[in-house]
């Protein structure tokens, strides 16, 4: 029976537009009603970028909390509930105030047509308007420039994590369009921080950024070192630490780490208590479930990572070699990814393929369709009709190791089976 949340959400998608563009302007007639909220919220942290979101305000959140200071989040997608992505005052928003504020929306949107994300973000909107907290990281759901979230006029901060190729039907079919899709949230803010970067799109957001002042480049401002149990941070070469890596798996998690430290040294030059002390117990204890966690279940290891595109497929891959991992991997992913580019990339590093359908998702590839992507790629493969049959061979299989991969929404609707 579906719960009184997932009903309400389900008339918000009935809402959806015949026809789609990236457009602001359905959004701000909402907000227009509902007395412009997005004109009144914490200081913002805005956040796009093709990878590292999630993990990178986790990271910052996690600082600022051990600050002493409260912090609300907007986070998509969401693992098991949707209220995992609105926090409040350093919570997953409950879900009476979550109920009710859906309905309050929707009545003032009086059937308008409008995509679920913008009629989210508007309720998120009003939340965020009322938590009276020290600061807000808003995530992008999608691109930057004509992104729901980007509808606020003023940042404190903006942030671009790596960026690579994803979401081409919406954000264009080269790097280039799609960064400056992403760069478009850079706008009346006080700093920039720019992550890792592959070097053709570095030096390309160099380039139309140069007029921006008070921007801070991965590998010129700031940068890490890997050491065995600390990596060492620099920060315009005066400022050196010693930080305990965190427990997020991946180098990457590394670099998405780095910054947060970058914004915690920008936020100390600005007068903002942040301990060094609270800083380093922050990145080491930061939890971001279902990118590269691993579970422990009937003497096994369950790998959960929602990679999906080819950026992530690198990481996943380098991931498996350092660990000298060889998984059995189960595979789900909506059809609109690059389903022979991911697959290619890590079958060197994996035994073999288990296709699963992702529950109670239309867009999903289907059983047929991933197998004939293993065959090509000559990777062995078997079929799993749902989610009891994987718990089932997982329990009586004799191997190790086994990654669940290709989606973020396949690794929620799993998850909770193997806790």
């Amino acid at each position: 029976m579906k719960s009184k949340t997932n009903k309400l959400l389900d008339q918000l998608l009935k809402l959806h537009p015949k026809y789609i563009d990236l457009s602001l302007d359905r959004l701000q007639i909402l907000l227009k009603k509902l007395g412009d909220p997005h004109l009144d919220l914490p200081k913002t942290i805005h956040i796009a970028g093709t990878n590292g979101k999630g993990s990178t305000q986790s990271f910052i959140r996690s600082i600022l909390i051990s600050n002493g200071y409260s912090c609300d989040a907007y986070i998509s997608p969401h693992l098991s509930e949707f209220n995992e992505r609105i926090v409040l005052n350093n919570k997953n928003v409950s879900t009476k105030k979550l109920n009710e504020t859906i309905e309050f929306v929707k009545k003032i949107n009086d059937d308008y047509p409008i995509t679920f994300f913008e009629i989210t973000t508007a309720v998120a909107f009003v939340l965020f308007q009322r938590s009276n907290s020290d600061f807000l990281i808003l995530e992008t759901g999608l691109g930057g420039r004509l992104d729901a979230t980007n509808i606020i006029p003023r940042k404190l901060c903006s942030i671009i994590t790596p960026i690579s190729y994803d979401h081409e039907e919406f954000l264009g079919k080269t790097i280039y369009k799609i960064t400056r899709e992403k760069l478009g949230i850079i706008k009346n803010n006080d700093f920039v921080i720019i992550s890792k970067q592959r070097n053709q799109v570095k030096d390309y957001i160099k380039k139309k950024l140069s007029k921006i002042k008070n921007i801070y480049y991965y590998g010129t401002h700031f940068k890490i070192n890997n050491l065995e149990n600390k990596f060492k941070f620099s920060f315009n070469k005066t400022t050196t630490r010693f930080i305990d890596q965190p427990k997020l798996h991946g180098i990457h998690q590394v670099e998405n780490a780095s910054i947060a430290l970058a914004f915690s040294e920008i936020m100390n030059k600005k007068k903002y208590r942040i301990s060094f002390n609270k800083i380093n117990k922050a990145i080491k204890e930061t939890r971001w479930p279902g990118r590269l966690e691993m579970l422990n279940y009937h003497n096994k290891k369950i790998i959960l990572d929602g990679s999906h595109n080819t950026d992530g497929a690198v990481k996943l891959k380098d991931f498996l070699e350092q660990k000298k991992i060889k998984p059995v991997v189960v595979f789900g992913m909506l059809n609109n990814k690059k389903i022979n580019v991911f697959l290619n990339t890590i079958k060197n590093q994996i035994r073999n393929i288990i296709a699963i359908e992702i529950p109670n998702e239309k867009n999903t590839f289907k059983l047929n369709e991933i197998g004939k992507s293993c065959k090509l790629l000559s990777i062995d493969y078997l079929k799993i009709n749902n989610v009891n049959e994987l718990v089932r061979f997982i329990e009586k299989s004799e191997e190790r190791f086994f990654l669940i991969t290709g989606s973020l929404y396949l690794v929620g609707k799993v998850r909770n089976r193997f806790l």
